[in-house]
């Protein structure tokens, strides 16, 4: 688009994050409904927080109730939604800010391009691995059972696919540890990634 001229600030994201103390980083879940994605998410936030970070989490059903109220959940609209989330995170970054989010972002494109918007230094990829079974078995909000009855068309792990995650940064799996060992594992691996070290 020839007639869009971003504007030249004059604070860096350098210096933002500078005033912030932390490395601004993207922290996406990725896993099937159920899998623990948000639970991990929310927990990790208030880690982070409790130590003095800086940051924001960004959820599917929330962004989905607002900023992309408007897509369905058929494959190019799931693809918009997550093009969209990776703008909005990329946004947040140049903040400064710690980003979380929570997203199934079932394929693995989607998972890519989000890390081409934000730059691969400041994307963090959690899969959290959790057998379709265990997540189906847990179904808290009964979307499966929806999904099963024929309620819920283009659900992820019944008539939708679901990618599994190349290379992830780290794995989760959230049907052998507890809640707090994954979190230790998680805080471990980006407390590594945030942290700035002033001498």
């Amino acid at each position: 688009m020839s007639n869009i001229f971003p504007i030249q600030t004059k604070v860096t994201r350098a210096q933002r994050a500078e005033l912030l103390q932390q490395k601004p980083l993207l922290i996406w879940f990725t896993g099937l409904s159920g899998s623990g994605k948000s639970t991990l998410a929310v927990q990790l936030e208030a880690v982070l927080h409790g130590k003095g970070y800086k940051t924001y989490l960004l959820d599917g059903d929330n962004i989905r109730a607002g900023i992309n109220k408007d897509l369905s959940f058929t494959d190019a609209d799931r693809i918009e939604n997550i093009r969209r989330i990776g703008e909005v995170a990329n946004l947040m970054l140049d903040a400064g800010v710690v980003v979380l989010s929570a997203f199934i972002s079932p394929f693995q494109a989607d998972r890519d391009q989000v890390k081409k918007i934000v730059g691969a230094d400041s994307y963090f990829e959690v899969f959290v691995d959790t057998p379709l079974e265990v997540c189906e078995q847990r179904d808290v909000k009964g979307l499966y059972k929806k999904a099963r009855a024929g309620e819920i068309k283009n659900f992820t792990g019944i008539d939708s696919a679901y990618e599994i995650p190349v290379s992830p940064d780290i794995i989760i799996q959230t049907h052998i540890l507890s809640v707090n060992d994954s979190l230790d594992l998680l805080f471990s691996a980006v407390d590594k990634k945030i942290a700035l070290r002033t001498s």
